[in-house]
């Protein structure tokens, strides 16, 4: 038996959703980690710092008695944000970071940013106020191959972004290629990237080969296993550049296994397992607090956590429900196709 203990991490990219389904998954999160950015795409999307206090509440209200989980909350960029509002977000402590969803690009994300010359007003505020934008990096442009989008997002949206807002500091979220990943490699300030767990383990076979898996289809969509590879290299590095983020998505099995099922991969239950599975797959075991608990806290301006979890290597593997229970409806859980050891104990 090995066992490792870490600062307790944050996680810089969570789905929480809302009413049942957030009432079901909040608690798979605030088990293992202090903190999590909280995306704002729900159905109405939470555009306004009032509608970020509400939600917030929600949340609250849903978590265990005692828990000291701490939602942090951001606003979803529409073309008519108020950048008075966001700044008073800011101001208050409640708003962590802005949202940018390409209209199109995801789930819930119709009402996203089509012009971003509109949107232009309040990202100049953020830059002046030092407010991150969390972006989701792909373009949704039809003639543009959807295992493209990334790398056109960067040459096409934003880097002419970053050289117009120098002072923008940027997230990109849940990166996906080699592209992503030298594009933050060769940026000397104000740009970070956060990684998923389960791009750090499927590539695209995962959801095509011998049928189609709907439980491994996510936006951005897995890429070619040399993307794969790149990710787990900077994950794995230490660089204080990458840090997690989940980007846990529940969605209940009838609307993934149907006709058109939804993006969105549930991992939350056992991330901390399948990423030290990972860094020990790449001798990288003492990087794991960098990249979980150290290198995001550092990028977001917060503290890390004081407390610790102890990950535990047993000979026999970790037991995980191949699907929870939400008052939704039933939600299948990540499969890395391995057998995890490592647990949180």
């Amino acid at each position: 038996m090995k066992t490792l203990s870490i600062r307790r991490p944050d996680d810089w990219h969570l789905h929480l959703r809302d009413g049942a389904m957030l009432e079901g998954v909040v608690g798979d999160t605030s088990r293992h980690f202090g903190r999590a950015i909280i995306m704002p795409n729900l159905v109405p999307p939470v555009v306004t710092t009032a509608d970020a206090a509400s939600y917030r509440d929600r949340i609250r209200a849903a978590m265990s008695p005692g828990d000291a989980f701490k939602p942090l909350m951001t606003l979803y960029l529409t073309e008519h944000t108020d950048p008075a509002d966001v700044e008073a977000g800011q101001r208050s402590g409640l708003i962590t970071a802005v949202k940018l969803y390409p209209a199109g690009a995801t789930t819930n994300s119709h009402g996203g940013v089509r012009d971003m010359e509109k949107a232009m007003p309040v990202l100049e505020r953020m830059a002046d106020i030092g407010l991150p934008l969390c972006v989701h990096g792909e373009v949704t442009t039809p003639e543009v191959d959807i295992f493209d989008r990334e790398a056109v997002f960067i040459e096409t949206v934003l880097d002419p972004l970053r050289r117009r807002l120098p002072e923008l500091k940027v997230t990109m979220e849940h990166v996906t290629t080699k592209e992503g990943i030298d594009y933050i490699l060769s940026s000397k300030k104000n740009l970070a990237g956060s990684i998923t767990t389960h791009h750090l383990i499927i590539n695209r076979n995962a959801i095509l080969v011998g049928g189609i898996r709907p439980h491994y289809y996510c936006l951005p969509v897995a890429k070619r296993e040399h993307h794969r590879l790149a990710l787990r290299a900077a994950a794995t590095s230490g660089d204080a550049r990458f840090f997690l983020g989940t980007d846990s998505a529940p969605h209940v099995d009838p609307l993934k296994e149907c006709g058109c099922g939804c993006a969105g991969i549930y991992t939350s239950i056992n991330t901390m397992s399948c990423l030290a599975h990972v860094f020990e797959e790449e001798n990288a075991l003492e990087k794991l607090e960098a990249f979980t608990s150290l290198n995001g806290p550092a990028w977001y301006g917060l503290p890390a956590n004081e407390d610790r979890i102890t990950l535990v290597r047993r000979e026999e593997p970790a037991s995980y429900p191949a699907k929870i229970e939400t008052g939704a409806g039933p939600v299948t859980v990540f499969d890395p196709m391995f057998p995890l050891h490592w647990a949180v104990e």
